[in-house]
């Protein structure tokens, strides 16, 4: 690692037609929408003055096609960990309708039935966490809200079921996380900012 402490940037993809209209979008593989590419774009400006030693990014086409549209596709290497929290029987369900078949349903306390449970996705943060903080240098990831709210509270190694829920992201946001003064007090950086997001 340089002198710097390395920072990491969390980009969440921009916006497809189920973030709109609020349902859970894991493994299906949506495009972005118009506005969602333009906001992927707008991303890419925020981040142009950043130099970057490693770009990661999900291997589902609204991530890497927001890393792409933000200028980074020639240089980002997928990464099979960053795809979205597995929602096996609720994929394209709203929460009010998991609600209704499963009462006081949390998604990080409960997962999802055929899909991930929560120790699952903490599992795979944790190799991208390791993953991570062995790259000399700063690093962009593109991928998607719950993953990477899984993603932070590990960095900062909190437990996901109490944590990760209070951590909300916007698409086409731009989070980070890193260090303060030293490698053994991670922190968060940045969060949920938007204000490169233009209708």
């Amino acid at each position: 690692m340089s002198e710097a402490l390395q920072i990491v940037y969390l980009a969440r993809h921009g916006e497809t037609a189920w973030s709109l209209t609020g349902q859970h979008t894991g493994l299906t593989d949506l495009p972005l929408t118009e506005r969602g590419e333009r906001n992927a774009r707008q991303l890419g400006d925020r981040l142009r003055s950043l130099t970057f030693a490693r770009v990661y990014t999900s291997p589902l086409q609204r991530a890497a096609r927001t890393c792409e549209l933000a200028g980074f596709g020639a240089v980002a290497e997928v990464d099979p960990d960053l795809v979205e929290w597995n929602y096996g029987q609720y994929e394209g369900l709203r929460t009010a309708e998991i609600g209704e078949k499963h009462p006081g349903w949390l998604l990080f306390r409960d997962g999802c039935p055929e899909g991930e449970s929560p120790a699952q996705a903490s599992a795979r943060a944790d190799r991208v966490v390791r993953r991570l903080r062995a790259v000399p240098g700063d690093v962009p990831l593109f991928s998607s809200g719950h993953f990477m709210r899984v993603l932070v509270t590990r960095w900062i190694d909190l437990d996901v079921t109490a944590n990760a829920r209070r951590c909300m992201l916007s698409t086409a946001s731009l989070s980070a996380v890193g260090y303060e003064h030293e490698l053994a007090r991670p922190v968060i950086r940045l969060w949920n900012e938007t204000n490169h997001v233009r209708a």
